[in-house]
Parts: C-alpha cells; sequence; structure tokens
C-alpha cells in the first residue's frame, strides 16, 4: 500500500529528529575525547559533526514547513521549500569544509602533543554507527523521495569517511611519533589529519 503525503512527511521528520539527537551525541563525544586525548583530528571531526547537527535542524524546519497546507499565498503549498533548503544544506557544509582546511594549514607548522591511543577506540564504534545511520536515513529518504533527507543522509557517510581519516591521521601521528618521540608537527599530522578529513568531506557529500 502506498504511503500519503502526510506519512512520508511524517516519515521524514522522524528521520530528521534521528539524525539531530545521533549527530548531538556524537559531537560531544568527539569534542570530550579530542580534548582529553590531545586529538586535534578527533576536534576537527567534531566540527564536522557540530555542523551536521545544525545542517540536519535546516532539514527538519525545512521539512515543517514543506508539509503545510495550501493558503492564500501559497495556493500550490510549500513543497518548492524543500529543494532550496538542500541547496543551503549544502553550501553551508561546503564553508564549513573551508573553515577546517583553512585552520589545518595555520597549525601545520605547531608542535602538538601526541593523541592518546584511546581516541582510536573510540573512533571505531562511531564509524559503524555513522555508517548505519546513513543506511537507515538513506532508506527513508527513497521511501518518502525526499531531497533534503538524502542530503541529510549524505551527511552521515560523509561524517563516516571523516572520522575514518581522522583514524588514520591519528594512526598516522601515533606511529611516527613513537619512531621520532618528538611532538607532530607538519604533513604527518595535519595534513594527513586535518587536511585529509577535509578534502574528503568536501567530495564525500556528491
Amino acid at each position: 500500500m502506498k504511503a500519503s503525503s502526510a506519512q512520508n512527511q511524517q516519515t521524514a521528520i522522524k528521520a530528521s529528529y534521528f539524525s539531530i539527537t545521533g549527530n548531538a551525541l556524537l559531537a560531544i563525544l568527539k569534542w570530550v575525547t579530542g580534548y582529553f586525548g590531545n586529538s586535534y583530528a578527533m576536534i576537527a571531526d567534531a566540527i564536522e559533526s557540530t555542523t551536521d547537527i545544525f545542517s540536519s535542524v535546516l532539514v527538519l524546519l525545512g521539512l515543517k514547513i514543506a508539509s503545510k497546507p495550501a493558503d492564500e499565498n501559497h495556493p500550490y503549498g510549500h513543497g518548492r521549500l524543500e529543494p532550496l533548503i538542500t541547496f543551503v544544506v549544502v553550501a553551508f557544509l561546503v564553508v564549513s569544509a573551508v573553515v577546517i582546511a583553512y585552520t589545518s594549514i595555520e597549525n601545520i607548522h605547531t608542535p602538538h602533543p601526541l593523541p592518546e591511543p584511546f581516541t582510536l577506540i573510540v573512533l571505531g564504534p562511531i564509524i559503524i554507527w555513522k555508517e548505519i545511520s546513513y543506511q537507515l536515513v538513506i532508506r527513508k529518504a527513497r521511501q518518502t523521495n525526499s531531497t533534503s533527507l538524502k542530503a541529510d543522509a549524505w551527511h552521515h557517510r560523509s561524517d563516516a569517511i571523516t572520522s575514518i581519516a581522522a583514524f588514520l591521521g591519528i594512526s598516522v601521528a601515533l606511529y611516527f611519533g613513537a619512531v621520532t618521540k618528538q611532538p607532530m608537527t607538519g604533513p604527518p599530522c595535519w595534513l594527513r589529519g586535518l587536511f585529509c578529513i577535509t578534502v574528503i568531506k568536501s567530495s564525500g557529500r556528491h
């Protein structure tokens, strides 16, 4: 039985609440882990999750407005707002990628203490959860034919990819740090960590 438009809207809205809650919890976890684990790659990943909270909120607002019935000023309804929200969300995330790139370049030659190994233990389950989140939300996006929800699903996928990049960046920092016994600077720490995260983030959304 084919779901009604109202049912599709409610399904999409519930999926958006799922995204907001998940992103908020993961952002807190990443910020805390990055701070206490001396991991600037994890902190950059936390920035990614924080921007995803705001983008998911935009998606939610767009879905709620688009679900409103037609009125005198909008005789054909509010459905045209959803593609606009999708565009705004993508633009918002591109800007956040540029900010992370700028920050990483600024700190390339700044010595930083080695990250703690436990940050890798935290990142592992996060990567798995974000991929599961992508699968759940993209399924709802296809079910409801929602472009903004599809964009929100890809936020989860890109976050999983950036977390993998953070995992690799931390691993590289720990390896080179163990070899040199020195604080990390330059490409091994920042270019392979934060800058790598930004590049993958920018390309992985499309």
